[in-house]
């Protein structure tokens, strides 16, 4: 290997030996089923990657191209005989494109500012998403579209309604069980989930403590860090993910639980993020519907008439292997009925902000979906993954479906109230 290649790269390159390019990823690639291109398959970026670290190929604009249109859904994690950690290999690989400056001009300004300033600054966030919901109630977003850029359009499009003043509310500090106590469980608040989707957060509290679960929401919590890693922000991710380390660990608690699959996964992480510092608490974390399934203690006790299909996010069934529990869930409320759908663990195409930095393969991404969708005409379509939530939402709007998209613990909280 050349020492004048990246240090993440040198780092990386026996991990990159674990892939025997046997192929059995391609099928379940999202880009290389919309290409065909074998550098945009997995194991195409792995022979990429090893390149550069060998000194083979230098680090340059077709591995930077490749490594940022890969949407790093991990469905070539669960289809690999080898174990190839294909996310872990993703994040350092971008994170050397970043050290070596590749990435520039007006779009990684505003990410990188965005990422840095706004989405870890719980102010500021609140600040910009109460601009937007004053702009939605004065239609003035609506009047702007016209005149807007057409990348401006598309973000545009896939905005929710920023939900009321009363449903963005920090959650209590702590909220406790109701009848025989199980056990004491945290909550990680994330950062877009209160914003946008806290009807959402509220909902996950109501139904841990119906469940029997005391609910900690440490105020000391922030930002996961999962959409810096992806990135290539590495050490930014690293530092949102002390802080929450530390706000946890005084916690005391039995478990972390999460209800969004991308931050769920960073926190399963923590160990590789933080060597020797974050395997406690990672041990500690669970997807929502996870902890809900293996407790067993939920009574379903309103119906609810209608289909709905569950659409996995690609961090909870590749990142977090969690595929069976919320189907289980959704499938013992009374009144509902699971209908399955011909693609349901591919990647939607939001993968964080890949919707905003990659749109059109985000939406030949996403039109797979919504064929499969579509044919299954479901009453609602779950997902557990704000990301997605917006992606799926933006998607079925404009096609025109019928259903509505909601998280899991929305129907479970109406099931169990």
């Amino acid at each position: 290997m050349s020492a004048s290649e990246p240090q993440q790269l040198r780092e990386l390159y026996p991990a990159t030996l674990d892939c025997v390019h046997c192929g059995l990823c391609l099928s379940s690639c999202p880009t290389y089923r919309e290409t065909g291109r074998e550098t945009s398959s997995p194991r195409g970026r792995v022979y990429l990657m090893r390149g550069v670290a060998e000194g083979k190929i230098p680090l340059g604009e077709v591995v930077a191209e490749e490594a940022y249109l890969c949407l790093g859904c991990r469905a070539c994690e669960t289809a690999c005989p080898s174990g190839v950690q294909y996310g872990a290999l993703l994040e350092q690989t971008r994170a050397a494109i970043e050290d070596s400056g590749l990435r520039r001009g007006p779009a990684k300004w505003i990410e990188r500012f965005a990422l840095r300033h706004v989405v870890p600054d719980r102010s500021r966030l609140a600040w910009l998403v109460s601009l937007l919901g004053l702009a939605q109630a004065l239609r003035l977003d609506a009047l702007a579209a016209p005149l807007l850029p057409a990348r401006l359009r598309e973000m545009r499009a896939l905005m929710p309604a920023v939900p009321a003043r009363a449903e963005r509310r920090r959650l209590p500090e702590l909220t406790p069980a109701l009848g025989a106590r199980r056990g004491r469980v945290a909550l990680l608040e994330g950062c877009i989930m209160p914003e946008l989707f806290g009807a959402v957060n509220a909902a996950t509290v109501r139904v841990l403590a119906r469940a029997g679960f005391d609910v900690l929401v440490p105020r000391r919590q922030g930002c996961c860090g999962a959409l810096h890693a992806h990135a290539g922000e590495l050490e930014h991710a690293r530092a949102l993910a002390r802080n929450n380390l530390m706000a946890f660990q005084l916690a005391e608690v039995d478990a972390l639980v999460t209800n969004s699959a991308g931050c769920g996964a960073a926190l399963r992480e923590l160990g590789h993020w933080l060597p020797g510092e974050g395997d406690a608490l990672a041990a500690k974390a669970r997807d929502i519907c996870e902890l809900l399934d293996a407790a067993g203690s939920l009574e379903m006790r309103q119906r609810i008439e209608g289909t709905v299909c569950y659409d996995d996010p690609c961090h909870l069934a590749h990142g977090q292997r969690v595929t069976d529990a919320p189907r289980r869930l959704l499938a013992a409320i009374p009144g509902l009925r699971l209908v399955p759908h011909d693609d349901p663990a591919s990647c939607c195409g939001a993968a964080g902000i890949y919707n905003l930095t990659h749109p059109e393969m985000s939406r030949a991404v996403l039109a797979r979906k919504l064929d499969s969708l579509a044919a299954a005409d479901p009453d609602w379509i779950a997902s557990g993954n704000p990301g997605c939530l917006m992606q799926l939402a933006a998607g079925a709007k404009q096609r025109g479906l019928r259903a509505r998209v909601v998280h899991p613990i929305e129907l479970i909280d109406r099931a169990t109230s």
